[in-house]
């Protein structure tokens, strides 16, 4: 049962936990239902609400979301899977882009290393069996084996907003969409560009419900540049992708010591980044009328009223203090 101080991360290790003893797991209920979970992440209003809703095939308009919140949905089950994530990234914004999956990817990968750290020393078979998993995706003679570095848990990026990014310049859209494509393959994971449109919202859903509710995975792939992108996890190569778009005196010249730094450098040379401090929110969220509660607010105006109070009071005392001009 879990507790009300278990954290998203304690919850994923009691989830994995579970796997090893089926039979006696409170989460199974009559009928072989299983509950999974999903991490979505991403650029603020990158589009992770409408996503959502619209893979649950829910028609309600999304509302912004604050920090974070819960969904629910629920399918007849196939397979079980266990706790997975999905990236949105917000392809109109080119600028945050490599910072957005950066960050948030570190932060990630950094909980769940902590916890296959646990595992390995409470469930050291069910570490195992989640590190074997990481590769599960690739065939044992794929030639790129070597070259990437599969992301502990199943991963899912949407590059959203497609409808804006296709009017983009060719040679934009062409660096970003070799980018991602280079990226996801790095981390193992699946890629897909989308948008409002519904047939776009289609192949996204694919994926989700694939990670979600162990629905069969789409074969299917989409690698033109002119169109969107739609990538299976494993289903791309580095032969395929290609080198990082520069040229080869401008690749000469950069340091770098992993192909992912490489690719960095190549790309924020023409999308420089933003500084984290200008992808912060300072909209203060208690003025937002989504969170309206009367009883709250009363209180947090009384309460703002004796803050500026003492603040004057402080003024007050402060200036009538003696000081020794020693």
């Amino acid at each position: 049962m879990p507790k009300a101080s278990d954290t998203l991360w304690d919850l994923a290790i009691a989830e994995v936990e579970k796997r090893e003893n089926p039979d006696d797991d409170d989460d199974v209920k009559p009928g072989g239902v299983w509950e999974k979970s999903i991490l979505f992440m991403g650029n603020k209003n990158g589009g992770k609400t409408t996503i959502i809703l619209r893979c649950l095939e829910r028609e309600e308009s999304p509302k912004p979301t604050l920090a974070l919140e819960y969904t629910f949905g629920r399918r007849a089950r196939r397979h079980n899977t266990s706790f997975a994530v999905v990236l949105v990234l917000d392809l109109s914004k080119p600028n945050e882009l490599w910072t957005t999956m950066e960050s948030l990817l570190q932060v990630t990968r950094s909980h769940v290393n902590k916890i296959l750290t646990k595992l390995e020393k409470t469930n050291p078979e069910v570490a195992a069996e989640m590190k074997q998993r990481m590769w599960n995706h690739l065939q044992r003679d794929h030639p790129d084996c070597a070259l990437i570095d599969p992301f502990p848990i199943p991963l899912v990026i949407i590059g959203s907003k497609y409808d804006i990014f296709h009017e983009f310049d060719s040679e934009m859209r062409k660096i970003i969409s070799k980018t991602l494509r280079f990226v996801s393959h790095y981390y193992g994971a699946s890629l897909v560009f989308t948008s409002k449109s519904e047939a776009l919202l289609l192949k996204a859903r694919a994926l989700i419900n694939h990670l979600a509710f162990g629905y069969d995975k789409s074969k299917s792939v989409s690698v033109d540049p002119s169109k969107p992108l739609f990538i299976p996890a494993g289903l791309d190569s580095m032969s395929q992708i290609g080198p990082p778009p520069a040229s080869d005196s401008d690749l000469g010249k950069m340091r770098a010591n992993t192909p992912l730094e490489l690719w960095k450098k190549v790309f924020e040379k023409t999308f420089p980044p933003k500084s984290f401090c200008d992808l912060q929110d300072t909209k203060d969220p208690a003025q937002d009328s989504q969170y309206a509660e009367y009883e709250v607010d009363v209180m947090r105006a009384q309460k703002n009223q004796e803050l500026e109070q003492y603040k004057r009071n402080a003024s007050k005392s402060w200036k009538e203090m003696d000081f020794d001009s020693d």
